[in-house]
């Protein structure tokens, strides 16, 4: 893919954040960061407003993060870090795969359940148009269905998820010396990381919209650069980390871990 979708999909994100921003804040689409501050909420759709073409798939992981951020009645799949997305504050009940699953089974309607289950069928169509064999295809599915569930999880303070996704990109940019799929993903990509300045700078937060986004991106990336061992070896990743996310704070992890303290409070305000 050609970089100009790329560059067209920043500019419009550059252009549209600040009245995007304007608009949630004058309309009350507000929530309480982690330290309690108001801000606007979801800032994830910047993205779905800057790209002027879509993936299907994508939008579709989009618009059940939008249903999670809008029905789910402020619970979100985040784990032991009390509540996925958007840097939760710890008044929000903790839910995470356990408690969505446990809701179902109470014959509760779980808009956290809805979204693992839309986002596993999406997944499995996406992966099947890039012709791969039953075990590759599988695998490939799996690999986005935890890689977007480990960046909710790791929305849970400002620019975090961001970070990660930069950091993972760069990764696999520079290890593969592959630009390309960053020229497929750059037209969400680019209004993505508009919207993690915000975010970041505790302007916004991107809610379940914004980090599906990110976690979905991140997957994509994955398959489209890794070989079947490599990606095997993110899927074991991925799945310690959701494990870990569910049962621990990951929060709690980063703040007692030297470099990556710092590293996640780079740029955010004091």
């Amino acid at each position: 893919m050609h970089p100009l979708p790329l560059i067209l999909a920043l500019v419009g994100a550059v252009v549209l954040a600040p009245a995007l921003l304007r608009a949630l804040g004058d309309g009350g689409h507000t929530r309480p960061n982690y330290r309690g501050r108001e801000l606007a909420f979801p800032f994830g759709v910047l993205t779905l407003a800057a790209a002027l073409l879509a993936l299907i798939p994508l939008l579709l992981v989009l618009g059940l993060g939008l249903l999670d951020d809008t029905l789910g009645q402020g619970s979100h799949g985040g784990g032991a870090d009390s509540g996925g997305g958007d840097h939760a504050t710890a008044q929000r009940p903790q839910r995470g795969w356990r408690g969505h699953g446990a809701a179902t089974l109470r014959g509760e309607l779980s808009t956290g359940a809805l979204k693992a289950a839309g986002s596993l069928g999406l997944a499995l169509l996406a992966m099947s148009y890039l012709g791969l064999s039953n075990g590759r295809w599988l695998l490939a599915a799996a690999v986005l269905v935890l890689a977007t569930n480990v960046f909710n999880l790791l929305d849970l303070r400002p620019g975090r998820a961001t970070k990660a996704f930069v950091l993972l990109g760069a990764g696999l940019a520079i290890g593969s010396a592959d630009l390309h799929p960053l020229w497929e993903l750059g037209l969400f990509a680019a209004p993505a990381l508009v919207a993690g300045v915000y975010d970041l700078r505790e302007r916004v937060m991107l809610g379940d919209t914004g980090a599906n986004l990110l976690g979905a991106l991140a997957g994509l990336w994955l398959v489209l650069t890794l070989s079947g061992t490599g990606q095997i070896v993110a899927l074991v990743l991925l799945a310690g980390i959701t494990l870990y996310g569910e049962l621990r704070s990951i929060s709690a992890l980063i703040e007692r871990t030297p470099g990556l303290r710092q590293l996640d409070s780079l740029g955010r305000p004091t």
